[in-house]
């Protein structure tokens, strides 16, 4: 079994479960508050992902967006990801979404964003 499938049937660090998705927070953050919504079903990346998964998904993003911007006002971005398959970084092969908070400051020059995967073409002005 997966390590993410693991996670959803014990419910340990769970945040949330639906009936589609669940979501909990990175065991390697970025920043503070990153975490990880995915699917409950097990499969590999986001083009897998059903128009109902895909749906409960992207409310999981909303709405944890919004709790997370009221506990913590610091947060003044958002970067939100999947990584798919290996050579985009994907490590654990069940799909799921980044959900990466930002703040003013965090790093020097943010231009470019998720560009940032590829660092010598962030910076396009």
């Amino acid at each position: 079994m997966c390590e993410f499938c693991e996670v959803i049937n014990k419910r340990s660090n769970l945040l949330e479960k639906n009936g589609a998705s669940s979501c909990f927070f990175d065991q390697f953050p970025v920043t503070r508050f990153h975490m990880l919504i995915i699917p409950n079903r097990h499969i590999e990346t986001y083009h897998d992902l059903s128009i109902t998964e895909l749906t409960e998904v992207h409310r999981m993003v909303i709405g944890w967006s919004k709790k997370l911007q009221k506990k913590d006002p610091s947060i003044t971005g958002w970067n939100i990801g999947w990584n798919c398959k290996e050579s985009a970084g994907q490590t654990v092969k069940h799909a799921h979404c980044h959900l990466i908070p930002r703040r003013d400051g965090d790093i020097d020059n943010p231009i470019g964003g998720v560009r940032g995967v590829i660092p010598d073409k962030r910076i396009y002005k």
